[in-house]
């Protein structure tokens, strides 16, 4: 499902649907990356996790507290790192199978997929710098 972004480079609004493989999505106007958030359930998650370079899957469910703490730091870093970080959000009551696969025990839990293949996971809410200080090496 499309959703309509504004870019923080020009204000543009933008129909964010999915780009082709090995491209971000980009402003209609001024061709600025967009910040890159999806849901993805059983059957879109691959897909979702091999489109892009580095990708943070948020496993969340709708009643955690910690998780909505955590929502909004994960769309300002998708938004301040538009073009290199894609966030995708898993409800885990939705998509138990997928919570289990990747032994997600305790949410939220944050999972880092580097060109498809998972390469950290981090337990419990944390604060926008410890998750900036987490993923700096991997966004250089």
């Amino acid at each position: 499902m499309d959703r309509v972004v504004a870019c923080p480079n020009c204000g543009a609004k933008n129909r964010l649907g999915t780009p082709p493989p090995g491209q971000v999505p980009v402003c209609g106007a001024c061709k600025a990356p967009l910040p890159w958030i999806v849901e993805a359930d059983e059957k879109r998650f691959p897909e979702e996790v091999a489109g892009a370079p580095l990708v943070l899957v948020d496993f969340w469910a709708p009643w955690c507290g910690p998780c909505r703490m955590v929502a909004p730091i994960l769309e300002d870093l998708a938004r301040e790192h538009a073009g290199k970080l894609k966030v995708v959000k898993v409800n885990t009551d939705e998509n138990p199978g997928l919570a289990a696969r990747y032994r997600v025990m305790s949410i939220p839990t944050l999972v880092l997929f580097q060109r498809g293949h998972p390469v950290a996971t981090w337990v419990g809410a944390s604060p926008k710098r410890v998750l900036e200080e987490r993923l700096r090496p991997y966004l250089a």
